[in-house]
């Protein structure tokens, strides 16, 4: 059995994410058996990287809650400032964190995760 085979996990997406470190935690989370789900302001949007590979939104982070997940995933490049104009999307990070989920924030993601308040 995948060692995280019935866990959850959000990956947030947003225009000008870098793409390695959002692609490379899917691939791997999903080789583990995590459900991925692309979360992003609108369901059915692409959203592209900063050099222009698209992601599309799976769900819309006004559509699922914390609750829905055991980890949020937050990637870099400059995705985080699109992010945080979402209420939503920051609602979803903030929530989490009061869970006790796991919310993960790399490179300047960490922005994000202060927009929180966490």
């Amino acid at each position: 059995m995948a060692a995280l085979q019935g866990k959850r996990v959000a990956v947030l997406v947003e225009n000008q994410y870098q793409e390695m470190e959002l692609w490379y935690p899917v691939y791997r989370l999903r080789e583990e058996g995590a459900q991925v789900t692309l979360v992003g302001p609108r369901a059915g949007e692409t959203y592209t990287s900063k050099y222009g590979y698209p992601a599309k939104a799976e769900a819309a982070a006004a559509d699922v809650r914390a609750a829905d997940f055991d980890a949020v995933i937050i990637p870099g490049g400059y995705a985080h400032d699109h992010m945080r104009r979402h209420t939503a999307m920051v609602n979803l990070v903030r929530e989490a964190h009061r869970q006790g989920k796991l919310v993960a924030a790399i490179c300047h993601a960490g922005w994000m995760v202060a927009s929180a308040g966490i």
